[in-house]
C-alpha cells in the first residue's frame, strides 16, 4: 500500500516548521503549571491572598448549600431516617417511671410540646421566625420558616417559655431567642445568633450562647486561620437584655491549660474551634459539693476538642476543665452529689449503637453509672440529644437522631418510651430529629394549669 504522507500548510508552522497550536498549547500548559504551582505555595505557605481566596470558598459553598442542598427540610439534618414504625407512647411502666409531663422540641417546626405520660398533647407554643424577625436581627436573610426550629426551651411554671431559633443550611445557625407567654405571645426577643442551649438562674439572670463570624486574627493565636466562628456566653437581664458577653474564644487562648488545645484542632473544627453547645450556671447547692469552682461558675461544654470547662464570669477564666473517655458530648449536668452527668455522642464503641449516658466523678474521673443501649434497643445520635436525672434516681434521656425520648432505671431497664409522631418522605421513611426533652413533675407546672 502506498504510504500516505501528512503535509502541514506553511500558514500553520511557525519559523522552525512547527504548528503554531502545539507552541500554543505548550504556552498553555507552562502557564497553568506555574499558576497551579503558585497556588498551592498560597494555600500551603498560608501567603496573600490565601485568606481572600479561603473566605470566598467557603461563602460560595455556603451559598451552594443554600441553594440546591436545603430546598426541602426533610432533605436536612433537622430529620433523619426512621428506625422504627411506632409513633407516640410505647412503652409506660406506671409503677417505676416519674410520673408527670414531658416538654420538648422538634425538628419539624419552630414549636414546643407538652404531653402528658399517655403522650397527649396538653399545650403547644408555637411561633415562626418570620413572624419575630425585624431589621435588628443579627440574621440579615433569613432561611425560609420551614428550615427554621426551636432548638431548645426553658419552661417557666406560669407558663412563659423562652425558645431558641435555629436555622438549617446557614452559617451561622444561630437565629435567636424569643421569650413566649402561655399564649405563644411574645413578650420580647433577643436577636442575635443564639443557638445550643439556654438556662435561667435561681436570681432570673438568663445564660445563653451566641456566635458569630470572626475575621480578624486573635492575639495569642494566630495559627487559627479565619475567618472562624467564635462563641460566646451572653448573659442577658430577667426582661432580656444584655448585662455581659463573654468570648470564650479569647478566654481559651488566655488560659495556658486550655489554650494548647486549639492546635491540636481536628481537621473537622478549624473553623469551628469551640463549637459551644451547653451552658449551665451553678447555684450555691450545686458548687458546694464542686471542689473546683465557687457559685456563679458556669458550666460548659466544647464538642469540637470534647472538652469540658467551667468559667468564672468576673474574672472570664477558665477555672476547671477536662477531657475522658467521652467524643463530642453535648449536656453536661451538675448532679447534686457533685458528679456530672452528660451525653456521649460517640464514644461508645460497643455493638449497641455509638452513644450512652455517662455519669462520673470529677475528682477521680471514675465513671460510676452509664447506659449504653442494648443490641434489642441500640442507642446511637451522632450530633444533639440531652439527658436528666430525675428525682426518683431515674434518668430521661434525648435521643435526637432516633426522634425518640425514654426514661431508664439504674438498672438499664426502660420504663417509659416515646417515638416522635411526625413522619414524612417517602413510605413516611423520614422522621423529625427531638432536640431537646424535659420531665416535669405536675406540681412544678400547677401555675400554669391554674392560670388557663
Amino acid at each position: 500500500m502506498p504510504v500516505t504522507q501528512t503535509t502541514i500548510d506553511p500558514r500553520w508552522q511557525d519559523s522552525h516548521g512547527w504548528p503554531h497550536w502545539l507552541g500554543f498549547s505548550a504556552f498553555l500548559l507552562a502557564s497553568g503549571f506555574l499558576i497551579f504551582m503558585a497556588g498551592a505555595l498560597v494555600v500551603l505557605e498560608r501567603l496573600p491572598p490565601y485568606p481572600l481566596f479561603k473566605s470566598a470558598h467557603q461563602a460560595g459553598h455556603a451559598l451552594l448549600n443554600q441553594i440546591s442542598g436545603y430546598r426541602d427540610p426533610v432533605d436536612t439534618d433537622l430529620w433523619a431516617d426512621a428506625r422504627r414504625a411506632d409513633r407516640g407512647v410505647t412503652i409506660h411502666n406506671a409503677a417505676k417511671a416519674y410520673q408527670g409531663y414531658t416538654l420538648y422540641t422538634s425538628g419539624h417546626d419552630s414549636a414546643a410540646f407538652l404531653v402528658d405520660m399517655d403522650g397527649t398533647v396538653m399545650h403547644t407554643w408555637r411561633v415562626p421566625f418570620s413572624a419575630v424577625w425585624d431589621e435588628s436581627s443579627a440574621v440579615a436573610k433569613p432561611r425560609p420558616d420551614p428550615l427554621i426550629y426551636f432548638r431548645n426551651a426553658y419552661l417557666f411554671p406560669n407558663g412563659d417559655l423562652l425558645a431558641l431559633y435555629e436555622g438549617a443550611g446557614d452559617t451561622p445557625y444561630g437565629f435567636g431567642l424569643v421569650k413566649l407567654d402561655k399564649d405563644s405571645n411574645v413578650i420580647w426577643k433577643y436577636l442575635e445568633r443564639a443557638h445550643h442551649d439556654v438556662e435561667v438562674g435561681s436570681d432570673g439572670r438568663i445564660y445563653v450562647l451566641t456566635h458569630r463570624i470572626k475575621t480578624e486574627p486573635i492575639k495569642g493565636a494566630h495559627h487559627l486561620e479565619m475567618p472562624l466562628i467564635e462563641d460566646f456566653l451572653v448573659i442577658l437581664s430577667p426582661n432580656g437584655k444584655v448585662e455581659k458577653e463573654i468570648s470564650l474564644l479569647e478566654a481559651q487562648v488566655r488560659s495556658p491549660a486550655f489554650s494548647r488545645f486549639l492546635e491540636w484542632l481536628p481537621a473537622f473544627a478549624q473553623q469551628d474551634p469551640q463549637h459551644a453547645n451547653a451552658v449551665e450556671p451553678m447555684e450555691a447547692d450545686a458548687a458546694v459539693n464542686f471542689p473546683f469552682a465557687e457559685p456563679g461558675t458556669v458550666l460548659l461544654s466544647f464538642r469540637s476538642t470534647s472538652l469540658i470547662v467551667a468559667l468564672d464570669p468576673e474574672t472570664e477564666n477558665f477555672v476547671w476543665g477536662t477531657k475522658g473517655p467521652w467524643a463530642l458530648q453535648h449536656d453536661p449536668d451538675l448532679l447534686p452529689n457533685g458528679h456530672i452527668l452528660l451525653f456521649d455522642n460517640l464514644g461508645d464503641l460497643g455493638p449497641s449503637g455509638t452513644s450512652r449516658v455517662l455519669e462520673f466523678d470529677p475528682e477521680t474521673h471514675k465513671i460510676t453509672w452509664s447506659y449504653g443501649g442494648t443490641r434489642e434497643q441500640p442507642f446511637e445520635s451522632n450530633v444533639r440529644s440531652e439527658q436528666q436525672r430525675l428525682p426518683n434516681g431515674n434518668t430521661f434521656v434525648t435521643e435526637s437522631d432516633g426522634g425518640r425520648l425514654f426514661e431508664v432505671t439504674k438498672d438499664g431497664e426502660i420504663v417509659w418510651e416515646y417515638i416522635n409522631p411526625v413522619r414524612a418522605g417517602d413510605h413516611d421513611g423520614r422522621i423529625p430529629i427531638v432536640c431537646g426533652g424535659q420531665r416535669f413533675a405536675p406540681g412544678e407546672l400547677e401555675n400554669f394549669f391554674a392560670a388557663k
